[in-house]
C-alpha cells in the first residue's frame, strides 16, 4: 500500500511499538530507504474508523492552516485494520502556543455550507452520528447531545434534567449565530503537540463542521492549553462573550461520551453540568 500511495517502492527494515494509545496499537516502521511511517492497528471492524480519520486528516491538511499528519492510506490485512500516516517526530508540550492558537483560528475560518459531515465517524471509540443541517441548534441537539444521553441512560445514568436542557438550547444562542467551522472535534491536550522546531501539530481528529466554540470548550475540559494559546486565538478571531457559558454546553458532550466509555465520575460531572446550565437560563 505504501508503494502504491507514494509511488516509491517500500521495503520494511524495522518496526517498533509506540506507547500512549488507549484504543489502537501504534508503531513506527522504517523502510530500507530510511523513510518512516506511523501505523495504527486494530481489529478489522475498525476499518471504517480509520477511513473516517484519514478523510478528516486530508480535509484538515488541505486548509494549509495547522499541521496534521498526512494520511497515506488504510488497508485490511487478515483480521487487522491498518491506518498508515506520515511519521512526525514530536517534541511534547514545549512549543509555540501562540502560533497554535492562531493556526487553529485560521482552520476554524474554513467554513462549510452547513453543519455536519458526509458520513458518521467516531469520538474515541463511540460512534459520532452525522448528517447535514442548516440549523446548528438542531444538529447539536439531535446528533450530539441526544444520542449520548440515550446511551448514558441505558448505562444507568438518570439525567433527570436532560430533556429540559435539550428543550432549552435556543436560550444559549439568543445573541450568537455560529458559522459552520471546520473542527478537529476532539481537541484535548493529548491530541495536540509540537514538532522539534516548536511548530504546532494536532492529530486524532473527530472532524465535522460545527460551532468553533466546541473545539475551544474541549481544550478546557482537561486543561493543558496555555493562556498564550487563547490570547492568540482571540486576537486572530475574537471569541464571543457568551462562550463563558456555552463552553459548558460543549464540554457536556464529552462528559457524556466519557461516561459512556469509562463510567465512573463522568456521569456525576455531566448531571452537574446540566443543572448548572439550566440555572444559567433561569
Amino acid at each position: 500500500m505504501i508503494t502504491d500511495a507514494t509511488g516509491k517502492p517500500f521495503e520494511l527494515a524495522d518496526k517498533s511499538g509506540i506507547g500512549g494509545g488507549c484504543i489502537h496499537m501504534t508503531s513506527r516502521i522504517r523502510g530500507e530507504d530510511g523513510r518512516t511511517f506511523f501505523l495504527k492497528q486494530n481489529s478489522a471492524d475498525h476499518i471504517t474508523g480509520f477511513e473516517a480519520e484519514a478523510l478528516a486528516l486530508e480535509v484538515m491538511a488541505k486548509t494549509d492552516t495547522i499541521r496534521v499528519p498526512q494520511p497515506i492510506g488504510c488497508m485490511l490485512s487478515g483480521r487487522q485494520a491498518i491506518l498508515v500516516m506520515e511519521y512526525l517526530s514530536l517534541g511534547g508540550r514545549s512549543g509555540d502556543w501562540s502560533e497554535m492558537g492562531r493556526q487553529l483560528a485560521r482552520m476554524h475560518k474554513q467554513s462549510g455550507e452547513a453543519f455536519g459531515w458526509d458520513s458518521d465517524n467516531f469520538i474515541g471509540s463511540t460512534p459520532q452520528l452525522n448528517c447535514w443541517k442548516d440549523n446548528w441548534i438542531e444538529f447539536y441537539r439531535d446528533y450530539r447531545l441526544r444520542p449520548q444521553m440515550e446511551w448514558a441512560r441505558k448505562r444507568g445514568l438518570g439525567l433527570a434534567d436532560g430533556q429540559a436542557l435539550l428543550d432549552s438550547l435556543d436560550g444559549f444562542f439568543q445573541y450568537y449565530s455560529p458559522q459552520p467551522s471546520l473542527l478537529h472535534g476532539d481537541l484535548w491536550s493529548g491530541n495536540a503537540s509540537f514538532l522539534q522546531d516548536g511548530s504546532p501539530v494536532i492529530f486524532d481528529p473527530a472532524a465535522y463542521y460545527g460551532d468553533r466554540e466546541t473545539d475551544l470548550g474541549m481544550t478546557e475540559m482537561f486543561g493543558g492549553f496555555t493562556s498564550a494559546f487563547y490570547d492568540a486565538y482571540n486576537s486572530e478571531w475574537p471569541i464571543d462573550p457568551g462562550y463563558r457559558v456555552r463552553k459548558s454546553l460543549y464540554i457536556l458532550y464529552h462528559e457524556l461520551n466519557h461516561y459512556n466509555l469509562f463510567g465512573g465520575g463522568y456521569g456525576y460531572q455531566a448531571e452537574s453540568t446540566i443543572s448548572r446550565l439550566l440555572k444559567s437560563l433561569a
